[in-house]
């Protein structure tokens, strides 16, 4: 066992795989005899990936309110909280998808005041390549303005390991393509390729992540007002709903129906999908038993990640959506498409518990390191 906690982050942008990523590397460590605890981070309570992490049975933690950069005290405390609870040998940090600077603000400081306690992996920053063929140009497709585009590339450039998730989505004739540009684009980087749902190319990034080190050299340079206005243009969305029906409805049809109409209704606005998400926990179903749906670009189809076996009768829905838009609009197609989805199903009613829908504010990073 080793003797100081590994500390492990886990960063990306909104919808490149995260969560997945995370949820193997912890069930890995787990095979391997290791004590992992997780910390999920969101602008915002009530995260789907805290739903779906705890729900594998992993201690998790949750920090709202911002990034890991501006509550960096609370992310020390919720490893304090899980070293009291489970003392984690390893902790996987999952970072708010729309924030960079992470090694200047969160894992450098963490290295100088907390060396005695962690031992620091490289930042391992994963990306959707069928989003960053379009960020880089090379194909057409629904993509981000450039002050959104600045974040995004952000956070490939502080990368210690550069992750092509997903790479079954796109043939290897792309997968090469777009490996030159992130080469020439990000040189400090090593380049990697897997697919978190497929389970292919984990295990070289997870040995990568146990046993290496993160690089030590000068933090990049932040243009931190045009950061903060990439964050201002995205809405952000969170919702918890209870749905209730007297007769049984099939939840995983629910899902499916209510992610295409509000994936619709957006798209007739043009707004640009960063990351949609999903989870139904029904009241009378087994302890941790969930359905959740995933879409993560306007243009694509909205897929069934976990799948109920029964019909439900009811239980709560957790609602998570982050668009390049207004967050009033976001509001406006949740409402409908939960209006219009619920009369598709006999008895069925859906009450909005709790919504928050809001812009980002300016980060402000509580430490922020300069030259190692």
């Amino acid at each position: 066992m080793p003797t100081k906690a590994r500390y492990i982050m886990i960063g990306g942008f909104l919808g490149a795989g995260k969560t997945t990523t995370v949820g193997r590397l912890a069930r890995h460590l787990t095979d391997q005899g290791l004590r992992v605890g997780l910390i999920t981070n969101d602008q915002a309570g009530g995260l789907v990936d805290t739903k779906l992490l705890r729900g594998q049975g992993y201690a998790t933690e949750e920090i709202a309110g911002g990034c890991f950069c501006c509550r960096f005290n609370t992310l020390v405390d919720a490893a304090n909280k899980l070293s009291d609870q489970s003392k984690p040998d390893v902790f996987i940090a999952e970072p708010v998808g729309s924030c960079t600077d992470l090694v200047a603000t969160v894992t450098y400081p963490l290295r100088r005041m907390y060396g005695n306690a962690f031992t620091i992996a490289p930042l391992s920053v994963l990306v959707d390549p069928v989003r960053a063929r379009r960020v880089f140009g090379l194909d057409a497709g629904g993509t981000f303005s450039s002050k959104v585009a600045y974040i995004f590339k952000k956070q490939l450039e502080e990368a210690d390991i550069i992750v092509i998730s997903k790479s079954d989505l796109i043939g290897e004739t792309e997968r090469e393509e777009l490996r030159a540009v992130l080469e020439r684009e990000f040189p400090l980087a090593r380049i990697v390729t897997a697919s978190p749902r497929e389970e292919t190319g984990l295990a070289d990034l997870f040995a990568q992540l146990m046993t290496d080190e993160q690089a030590r050299r000068n933090p990049m340079a932040v243009d931190y007002e045009v950061y903060a206005d990439g964050e201002a243009l995205l809405g952000w969305l969170n919702a918890t709903v209870t749905l209730k029906a007297t007769e049984e409805f099939e939840a995983n049809d629910f899902l499916r129906a209510l992610a295409t109409d509000v994936q619709q209704r957006l798209q007739k606005d043009g707004t640009e999908i960063a990351h949609f998400k999903m989870t139904y926990s029904p009241d009378d179903g087994i302890a941790g038993e969930l359905a959740s749906i995933n879409l993560v670009r306007s243009d694509y189809i909205p897929e069934l990640g976990m799948e109920l076996d029964e019909p439900s009768e009811g239980g709560q829905l957790i609602v998570n959506l982050r668009a390049e838009a207004d967050p009033a609009t976001l509001m406006h197609a949740v409402q409908a498409g939960l209006t219009a989805t619920t009369a598709q199903f006999a008895t069925l009613t859906a009450k909005l518990d709790h919504e928050e829908h809001f812009r980002p504010g300016k980060p402000t990073p509580t430490h922020r390191d300069g030259h190692e």
